[in-house]
């Protein structure tokens, strides 16, 4: 629900409107919106947040949330299964890890998606990997 938030905040900001799901100038009602600045020199691209950019990174950010939604949750489920505790304590760490690299990603700026707290998600769902490889294999065992 939050990313979903932060994704219609940013719609409503960047007057991007339905159905579209990235901005771009054909879908983007408003000019202002359009533009990297208020001034008449344009800005070089690696200095320039612009506003259709930022509003891609807010929506991609989600969806890629949503993309990995899937694999978290069958590798916590069937983790959870006989190590709960270990499952809850890295799910809680793949989270705070995607809030991380949402944080990052909505500042316009997709090289700042991975940063230190991004690496607690990746701590987290390869501890459910392993979880579920030792349930699987003390399932084969018996």
């Amino acid at each position: 629900m939050y990313m979903g938030f932060k994704v219609v905040k940013a719609r409503k900001q960047f007057n991007v409107e339905y159905p579209a799901l990235y901005a771009d100038e054909k879908n983007c009602s408003d000019e202002k919106s359009r533009q990297a600045s208020a001034s008449d020199k344009p800005l070089p691209r690696a200095k320039a947040t612009l506003p259709l950019q930022t509003f891609n990174c807010v929506q991609r950010a989600h969806q890629n949330s949503l993309e990995n939604q899937p694999i978290f949750l069958s590798l916590l489920t069937l983790s959870g299964l006989q190590y709960p505790v270990t499952a809850a304590s890295f799910g809680a760490l793949y989270l705070a890890g995607r809030i991380g690299y949402v944080q990052g990603y909505c500042t316009g700026d997709p090289q700042k998606r991975v940063n230190y707290v991004t690496a607690l998600g990746y701590v987290g769902i390869f501890g459910l990997v392993g979880t579920t490889i030792k349930f699987a294999a003390d399932l084969l065992s018996k």
